[in-house]
């Protein structure tokens, strides 16, 4: 089993990074520096403005490691992942499957079943802790929901039944938040940009989980940009997309309402902006990101391969199922579905 590596995060503004040896080296605006071997890294990810010498690109090259840049507030600019390991016979048959409307129809059920039954189980689990019946007409919409998305008849039908479950989803979230003095209030998902403070922490943890997505693809040899539920659009990873619909739930919005109802994360940690965008301060991001490494530590089961694996490998391990699954060596493919 792949070991579970580390992702190195760059947020202190005017940070320089270069190679000393097998050693990539940070260095503050301040003079002080930080060292890490690079066969401890699976990944660097940089915040705001950030230098990299040619060196240091060399270095994460040879070692396969990705160079991901984000703005100062999390938006996505780009990614450096060096050479391509994989076999070009299983991006062909990536490409071809792609093409193929009743694959992608397949799959997809298969991507949004287990996304829906994550997030039932997510809400499950906080009616038999809390005792919150309001919980409940939501938990059997999302069972109706589940079982009536193998009478969709393409992919335009499944997103509407995928976005009805979504809405009974975030319709009950907020009762989700247990620390009544946080302050924190969420009425609906609402994106590019977060309207409150919810919805900014949700969508700055699943662009890191993108990113976590898109390597392990890529780890695995396929195409991260090609998708068979997402559709294909210039500097988008589709394919990350579709792994992380099964992956949200139990890994993102979990740790956000952990967050939230611990106190770790307040309303002062945030900031509005002229375009009425809610966006998180540096130190909260920093607190964010110690968390989710936390999250990614802590080991489970795994459903399908019955083996304890730690949670960070749940993307690279849902990518390898679904490389065999294209290539024909397993008949289905089997989403990550938590208990």
């Amino acid at each position: 089993m792949k070991h579970l590596l580390n992702t190195l995060y760059i947020l202190t503004p005017q940070s320089y990074l270069h190679r000393e040896g097998e050693t990539v080296v940070v260095k503050m605006e301040d003079g002080t520096k930080f060292q890490m071997p690079i066969h401890t890294l699976a990944s660097i990810v940089c915040f705001g403005a950030t230098g990299a010498s040619p060196y240091l690109f060399e270095l994460c090259g040879q070692n396969n490691v990705s160079l991901c840049f984000f703005s100062q507030y999390g938006k996505y600019l780009g990614r450096y992942s060096g050479k391509f390991c994989g076999n070009v016979r299983l991006r062909r048959a990536q490409y071809r499957l792609a093409d193929n409307s009743g694959f992608c129809l397949k799959v997809s059920k298969t991507f949004m079943q287990a996304k829906i039954a994550n997030c039932r189980t997510i809400l499950l689990r906080a009616q038999r802790n809390h005792h919150a019946a309001e919980l409940m007409p939501a938990i059997e919409a999302l069972k109706i929901h589940t079982l009536s998305l193998e009478n969709a008849e393409n992919l335009a039908e499944l997103r509407g039944k995928e976005g009805d479950a979504a809405r009974n989803y975030f319709g009950v979230l907020n009762s989700l938040i247990t620390n009544r003095n946080s302050g924190f209030l969420f009425k609906e998902r609402s994106r590019r940009p977060p309207l409150d403070e919810i919805n900014a922490l949700l969508s700055f943890i699943y662009t890191m989980l993108a990113h976590d997505a898109a390597a392990a693809l890529e780890g695995v040899g396929l195409d991260s940009a090609v998708g068979f539920y997402h559709q294909d659009r210039p500097g988008r990873p589709a394919l990350a997309l579709d792994i992380m619909e099964e992956l949200r739930a139990y890994l993102s919005d979990r740790l956000v309402l952990n967050l939230v109802n611990m106190g770790q994360i307040k309303l002062a940690d945030f900031e509005n902006t002229p375009s009425g965008a809610v966006l998180m301060k540096e130190n909260a991001r920093k607190i964010v990101l110690q968390e989710y490494h936390n999250r990614k530590q802590q080991e489970i089961i795994h459903p399908y391969l019955k083996e304890k694996i730690p949670l960070g490998l749940l993307p690279h391990v849902q990518s390898m199922l679904l490389a065999r699954y294209i290539r024909g060596e397993i008949d289905d493919y089997p989403a990550f579905i938590y208990r």
